[in-house]
């Protein structure tokens, strides 16, 4: 009998000893971080992206959870935990009880050591279910601390739908850290766990405030709370956000985001909440409009210039909209870009000098030989041809001949290798694949990328990566010569040179300085319009992404509306600085058809922007009559220290203008000098011989050319400017264009 007792004695020595090797510790788990929690710029949430694993949740110490939850949920579900070991006698008891009168288990007698091993250990709700949590429970408790388990459950125990953690559960549905529950939302959360289907409080909101009041009970009945505490917490309004994304705002950026940060629990990014909410009412808004011409989609992105901070991310007009297509990401969707690229064709062509600013380049039928013997033959949307034009007009108008020109003069290949140096990642292909069609968009691109490149157009070539996460490294690189993207930018931002093709006060056109381009494709199942100020930069896309084309959309009629939503919204509270005069150039008269003939023989004489170099061939083609007064203009164009004096920039006072014969209706509206002063303490109005002039919406008046001698008074409070002008009849000038006296 001895030897018996000795041999079981032993035995269960034994197994001891093997339960305690295979004990298991859940200080070592892998702390849970699959879900991430999104906020803006400012720490307002944007959303909480899940893991695709239900167990994964957001890992918060037990530190930093609110200890109200901590009492709350103990009250719940294990008030004696501190008490007992794995398991509780009395719990079991009671369920054993509860097993044999009902059939089943009512209250289920699970400790907190429990749920955390079925948790890790799913089992069946059974009688042998029971069995192996147990086990597994004395696995945990044999080699794991209490506030170890405590930690581990609150991190893992279920809060409706895929929510798990308390962390998860707190931003989702009160958009809160865990530690910073009250005792309101502390008390309705830990009723949770005790049926997360049935008790989901963004689903089952009453139900949850019911189990609420015996949380609130059992806590006064541990002397957790006072009865005062739990009638002001029952009193509490609740706000509970619904779950069912985890996402109110951005939800492309967040997706997009989300596999660079998994892990890092909370993510702070660079998005403005209230501007994504604009953009994205806007998208919604334009598309509308445009329904009736077969347009679904848009996207939209806005840039902070001076950071590179992306401030608004729409990827679609409703990202949850299965239907619409909404889960693709307009922004970084490929997609030909049209005529967006030709400015940086035209950059890189006058910096390289393959151009300068007072070329004249023919924009006639052209055929163009291509390596494999076929011609290659641009036309452009209108079907129509100017004859010699401006590098400014031509860039500014958009006009297919003369950038194709361009290309061929600079070279496939090198504007591809300059399109990857701006971060064009797509371009993957070899010159030869998209020959001189690149500049008119003959690949594919992402609004991303092209944002990208237009801000480091607006930053005069001092490129800056694209950030998403607040205080993401920022390190900068020279792309080029920063006085050519400053000449580029100054023609983008030129009103009037575009007004040829699309009109005087377009979508285009802001009360500042705002440099502009638009792109169609060919086919027009893609328009775009891209521009910036001194300070933002924004992109639209817009188009179907089932690949339809639209109907009689183009980048101006189609993207253009709603970036002039954007751009006027970004700047309602302020005005940007003016854009910088190109470093290096000067302004002087040329004539606007040949570029360096003697301005005696040209009928339209405009300014442009010149490099001293090229000034000293300009000033030797000007006669005397002209050469008296370049000095003088040069003096009123560059700026001086009385810059802010109040004065009338347009029209130049003394100045000649050219009225073109309208050949329609439209052109005949559209035959109008803008009238524009510096220097304004208060609004300006306008006065022509007398008679005032009427002012739109945005306070901008227009001049009619009408032929004759003209007299212009600018007011502005006490502030009086004066300027004269003559309009003469066409004398074989095919646009409005103006002499020097």
């Amino acid at each position: 009998m001895q030897l018996f007792f000795r041999i079981v004695t032993g035995l269960c020595a034994l197994l001891l000893v093997l339960a305690y090797a295979g004990g298991r510790d859940v200080a070592r788990l892998p702390q849970p971080h699959g879900a991430v929690t999104f906020l803006d710029r400012s720490g307002e949430p944007l959303g909480t992206i899940l893991a695709s694993d239900a167990n994964d949740a957001v890992g918060v110490d037990l530190s930093h959870v609110s200890p109200f939850f901590v009492r709350a949920i103990l009250a719940a579900e294990d008030a004696r935990f501190y008490q007992h070991g794995a398991i509780d006698l009395r719990g079991l008891a009671r369920a054993a009880t509860e097993l044999f009168v009902y059939g089943r288990f009512q209250s289920g007698g699970s400790t907190v050591t429990m749920q955390l091993a079925r948790l890790l250990h799913p089992t069946p709700s059974s009688v042998r279910g029971k069995i192996v949590q147990i086990f597994e429970a004395e696995r945990i408790a044999m080699r794991s601390e209490k506030p170890a388990i405590l930690d581990a459950y609150v991190n893992r125990v279920p809060m409706g739908g895929n929510l798990y953690g308390i962390e998860s559960a707190a931003r989702t549905y009160f958009g809160t850290p865990a530690q910073d529950l009250d005792l309101a939302q502390a008390s309705l959360l830990a009723a949770v766990p005790n049926d997360p289907t049935a008790l989901a409080p963004d689903q089952h909101l009453h139900e949850a405030q019911a189990r609420r009041r015996y949380v609130l009970g059992r806590m006064i009945a541990l002397r957790e709370i006072d009865a005062s505490q739990a009638q002001l917490a029952m009193a509490e309004t609740l706000h509970v956000a619904r779950h069912d994304s985890g996402i109110e705002d951005a939800a492309h950026a967040l997706f997009f985001l989300y596999p660079e940060v998994r892990g890092a629990g909370r993510v702070r990014t660079t998005l403005d909440r209230a501007l994504q909410r604009f953009v994205q009412a806007q998208v919604q808004s334009v598309l509308g409009a445009l329904a009736n011409r077969h347009v679904t989609d848009a996207a939209a992105l806005v840039v902070d210039n001076r950071s590179g901070d992306v401030l608004a991310y729409v990827g679609s007009p409703d990202y949850w909209s299965d239907e619409l297509l909404g889960r693709n990401d307009g922004v970084q969707a490929l997609r030909q870009p049209g005529s967006s690229l030709k400015p940086f064709t035209y950059e890189l062509a006058l910096e390289r000098g393959a151009i300068t600013s007072t070329s004249i380049l023919p924009d006639v039928p052209s055929n163009f030989a291509l390596p494999d013997g076929k011609l290659y033959t641009p036309a452009d949307y209108s079907r129509s041809f100017s004859g010699p034009v401006r590098v400014r007009y031509a860039l500014a108008n958009s006009l297919n001949v003369p950038a194709v020109r361009v290309l061929s003069r600079l070279g496939t290949s090198a504007l591809l290798d300059r399109l990857h140096d701006l971060g064009f990642t797509s371009l993957q292909k070899p010159a030869s694949f998209y020959g001189l069609g690149l500049t008119l968009g003959g690949g594919e691109v992402s609004l991303w990328d092209n944002v990208r490149a237009y801000v480091t157009m607006a930053r005069d070539g001092d490129a800056i990566p694209l950030r998403l996460l607040a205080n993401a490294p920022s390190a900068s690189r020279q792309i080029g010569d920063p006085a050519t993207w400053s000449l580029v930018t100054d023609m983008l931002a030129d009103p009037h040179a575009r007004i040829h093709d699309f009109g005087a006060h377009s979508v285009l056109d802001m009360p500042f300085d705002a440099a502009v381009k638009t792109g169609t494709s060919s086919d027009f199942r893609d328009t775009w319009t891209l521009g910036y100020s001194r300070d933002y930069t924004v992109g639209v896309w817009v188009g179907n992404f089932d690949g339809t084309a639209m109907r009689d959309v183009s980048g101006v009629t189609g993207a253009g509306p709603l970036w002039n939503r954007i751009m006027l919204h970004l700047h309602e509270s302020h005005e940007p600085r003016p854009f910088d005069a190109p470093l290096g150039y000067v302004r002087t008269p040329i004539c606007a058809t040949t570029g360096h003939a003697p301005l005696r023989d040209c009928h339209a004489v405009v300014l442009e922007w010149v490099k001293p170099a090229d000034l000293a061939i300009v000033r030797r083609a000007i006669p005397d009559t002209y050469g008296r007064t370049l000095d003088t203009w040069l003096a009123l164009q560059e700026p001086t220290a009385n810059a802010s004096s109040f004065r009338i920039i347009s029209p130049v006072d003394g100045g000649v203008y050219y009225r073109v014969s309208p050949q329609n209706a439209l052109q005949a509206r559209e035959e109008q000098l803008a009238l524009r002063a510096t220097g304004a303490r208060a609004p300006v109005r306008w006065y022509v011989d007398g008679r005032a002039l009427p002012t739109d919406s945005d306070g901008n008046a227009f001049l009619p050319l009408r032929i004759g001698l003209f007299t212009v008074d600018a007011v502005s409070g006490a502030q009086h400017a004066r300027a004269s002008l003559r309009i003469v009849a066409q004398r074989g000038v095919r646009r409005p264009g103006f002499s020097v006296p």
